[in-house]
């Protein structure tokens, strides 16, 4: 995994960006919150730090996600960044229930998902990379909840008309998720699962993809690019 880098470069190159088209802060790493002047949109990625861990710097992005949406810039919440949003906006995050998604999930598509800009045309049901324990317990008020899986009832959520949220990975390839998989390998014994197994049913997720490239296109678009 550290071969194939981090979360910024895997999203970028997914999201079909140059270089010079994404500017990467890391907060967690003491990078300063930026002015949202002059960007069209906000990706946010994902983190091992717990939404519920309250830490400073995941409270600080909170209140600049916060007020970025309520200001109308286009954000996209990805796994911890999809926790962060809902817990931004006043909903709530914590342990998922039915304990750790991992793995080649089926996301299915509430029927209203088939009128927001960034799910329409997309199969009622179709595959998503997904790892995580923690999960948006309760939507933000006014959210729409998008899809969900057999595992986690809000899989996606759109606030408002430009802010989303998307507790799957639509920047892991299957080697991505593979190596998550093996990397969890002794995490999933415990919990009585076969990582090999696991592994063996990855498969490719071309439309869990499209969403994150159609936020892309969705953002430019709104910004006059």
């Amino acid at each position: 995994m550290r071969r194939h880098r981090g979360f910024p470069h895997w999203i970028r190159v997914a999201a079909g960006l140059d270089a010079d088209e994404a500017v990467v802060v890391n907060v967690e790493g003491g990078d300063a919150l930026p002015d949202r002047a002059g960007f069209a949109g906000t990706i946010i990625t994902g983190s091992a730090a717990m939404v519920t861990e309250r830490r400073d710097w995941s409270e600080r992005s909170a209140g600049w996600l916060r007020d970025a949406a309520q200001a109308g810039m286009p954000l996209f919440g990805i796994c911890y960044g999809h926790q962060l949003l809902a817990h931004a906006l006043g909903g709530e995050v914590g342990d998922n229930p039915t304990g750790r998604e991992m793995g080649t999930i089926d996301l299915e598509l509430h029927d209203h998902a088939h009128a927001d800009p960034l799910f329409r045309g997309l199969p009622a049901q179709f595959a998503a990379q997904a790892t995580h324990l923690q999960t948006v317990l309760r939507a933000p008020d006014g959210a729409t909840v998008l899809a969900r899986s057999s595992q986690d009832g809000c899989h996606a959520f759109r606030w408002g008309e430009r802010a989303w949220g998307v507790q799957f990975h639509p920047e892991f390839s299957a080697t991505h998720m593979r190596g998550y998989v093996q990397a969890r390998s002794e995490a999933l014994h415990n919990e009585g699962r076969c990582a090999k197994s696991l592994a063996r049913s990855v498969s490719a997720t071309p439309h869990a993809r499209r969403v994150l490239r159609r936020f892309v296109r969705h953002a430019r678009g709104l910004h006059g690019h």
